[in-house]
């Protein structure tokens, strides 16, 4: 009986963590389209085992200047100066994220929860997008 509890328990709280380490297991192919070579996305099993389940990242909103949607934004694993568009982080590291209720910029470390889609194939839209997401903190 406590064993059945403690797995429980280790499932719950495993489902409330943030889910940027599965996604740091992407890999890269070379393509072409009628602009030059593209890095397309292989998402590794684990990954693609995550594609469509409700998942939980954590991060930084990432502020375009004109740009801030308050329903539509773009969250970093990583501090804004170390993220994929100012500093060394790969693509792996941001995720586009669509709000069901808009919200507010914030500068602080905010946590979101929503279904997982992959995009390997729109060159216009980051790879790791959270559809029908809610603020869990801010």
């Amino acid at each position: 009986m406590l064993a059945a509890f403690c797995f429980m328990a280790t499932v719950g709280f495993s489902q409330q963590e943030s889910v940027w380490k599965d996604l740091s297991e992407v890999t890269y192919k070379i393509g072409e389209d009628e602009w030059g070579e593209l890095y397309l996305p292989v998402f590794s099993d684990n990954i693609k085992k995550l594609e469509g389940k409700e998942v939980v990242a954590d991060g930084y909103i990432i502020p375009f200047e004109g740009m801030f949607k308050p329903e539509h934004i773009i969250i970093s694993a990583l501090p804004l100066a170390e993220c994929f568009f100012c500093g060394a982080g790969g693509p792996e590291t941001v995720m586009e994220v669509m709000l069901k209720d808009p919200i507010k910029y914030t500068s602080k470390r905010v946590k979101v929860k929503g279904t997982l889609t992959l995009n390997d194939n729109d060159p216009e839209k980051l790879m790791y997008i959270l559809q029908n997401a809610q603020m869990l903190s801010n």
